[in-house]
């Protein structure tokens, strides 16, 4: 397919494809450990943690059971690992039930059991289990109060995982003696164990005090259970060194990184001069946009840093902190943000997703948009800067009809962004 070959939307949905097939849960059958003496138990928690327990079973020779949870309408046909779901962002009942089952189903293991543990994106909210005096209630709250704050997922993590039974490595701790072999794909940046689901099972370098610090610097009011625990500091999660982790072996099998490259590939294979901005884009997707707009600028003015046809790619994940009462989604603010900094910049095309399937908590992937895109906003009488201060870049995208809606993917490498100049 040459550029002039297709519509500049299906080649920006082509690249987005193609970075996600290669973030599959296929890639799992590179990292499986071998066959242990004894029994074979498998957990998980994320998006993509029932179809990667699907591939799993498939391929695995020996015997095995056990429990993974993802989120509604992201499961997967299997045989013999239960698949169980759960709500996202949010957490809710069923995310306990999941998290209890899979602490019991690795209990009473031996030296010769090995546990395989499955995360992905999605896994800190699916996976939940409150900590001794904290109710789900308090989880939801202080869920619902870190997705609007506009905090980096590693300071909510830091907080989640002090709130929990079961993240920050304590999972980890429950598996002993038996080994431990997680795989993982990642959504966060720099791939961090400790950050990837909260890191049930890695060691975890935040601390109490880190909880506390993220709650003072987004002047988060916490239900007084939280807040009494967190001050409280009852039992720390285990940290880098630990001996008791020393069953534990973590292997990524997806990255950010991994896709984006992917997408790079195809598109110079395709004609386009691609010049990749890195996985680890954060801060508000609003201000993220004017930078991307920017540099868009600079080649369409200049031919640099690299000249047309060019693309511009990006990952990572940006927030939003909500102030007002649109639908959001990190994605579609971005874009919507970067169509009004372009102001119809012509021959300006982009695309903005997330790899799993799901902006924030809406039905969409993403969206895209054109050099036309606040033209035919105006002439349906839809102001896209009043959409942006409401954080309705859902509603802005659906009333144009361009929406990125694929559905679940069953992967999670975090956020897409393209931005091509023709």
């Amino acid at each position: 397919m040459s550029i002039e070959g297709g519509s500049h939307g299906k080649l920006l949905r082509l690249l987005f494809g193609h970075a996600v097939e290669t973030a599959q849960p296929k890639r799992i059958l590179d990292f499986l450990p071998p066959v242990p003496k004894g029994r074979t138990v498998v957990i998980g928690a994320g998006k993509a943690a029932a179809e990667m327990a699907r591939v799993l079973e498939q391929a695995w020779p020996g015997e095995l059971s056990g429990v993974v949870v993802t989120r509604y309408g992201h499961a997967a046909p299997t045989e013999r690992i239960t698949v169980l779901e759960a709500s996202h962002p949010v957490p809710d009942p069923a995310g306990c039930v999941a998290a209890e089952r899979i602490l019991q189903g690795v209990q009473g293991l031996s030296e010769d059991d090995l546990v395989i543990c499955l995360l992905s994106g999605g896994g800190s909210a699916l996976l939940t289990l409150p900590a001794d005096g904290v109710s789900l209630a308090d989880k939801q709250e202080v869920s619902r109060q870190l997705l609007a704050c506009g905090a980096g997922i590693d300071e909510m993590n830091a907080v989640r995982k002090h709130l929990s039974a079961i993240k920050g490595g304590r999972l980890a701790l429950a598996c002993a003696p038996a080994k431990l072999v997680t795989l993982a794909i990642s959504d966060v940046v720099g791939d961090d164990p400790a950050v990837i689901a909260s890191g049930p099972t890695a060691a975890d370098p935040s601390t109490y005090a880190d909880a506390r610090a993220v709650v003072a610097k987004y002047g988060l009011a916490l239900p007084p259970a939280a807040t009494a625990l967190l001050a409280a500091e009852p039992d720390e999660t285990p940290k880098p060194g630990d001996a008791r982790l020393a069953h534990a072996e973590y292997r990524l099998i997806a990255t950010p990184q991994l896709a984006l490259r992917a997408a790079a590939a195809e598109a110079e294979r395709l004609g386009l001069n691609v010049l990749l901005l890195g996985d680890s884009i954060e801060g508000e997707a609003r201000e993220a946009a004017k930078v991307h707009a920017g540099i868009a600028r600079q080649i369409a003015a200049h031919g640099s840093p690299v000249a047309r046809p060019a693309l511009i790619l990006s990952g990572g994940e940006t927030t939003v902190t909500l102030k007002g009462k649109g639908r959001g989604g990190r994605n579609s603010e971005f874009l919507l943000s970067l169509a009004i900094a372009l102001n119809g910049l012509p021959g300006v095309y982009a695309l903005a997703a997330d790899t799993d399937g799901i902006d924030g908590s809406e039905d969409n992937a993403g969206a895209l948009i054109s050099p036309d895109t606040l033209a035919r906003a105006a002439v349906l009488g839809v102001d896209a800067g009043a959409r942006l201060a409401d954080n309705d870049g859902y509603g802005f995208f659906a009333a144009l009809g361009d929406l990125l809606i694929t559905g679940p993917t069953h992967t999670n490498v975090n956020d897409f962004r393209a931005i091509m100049l023709l």
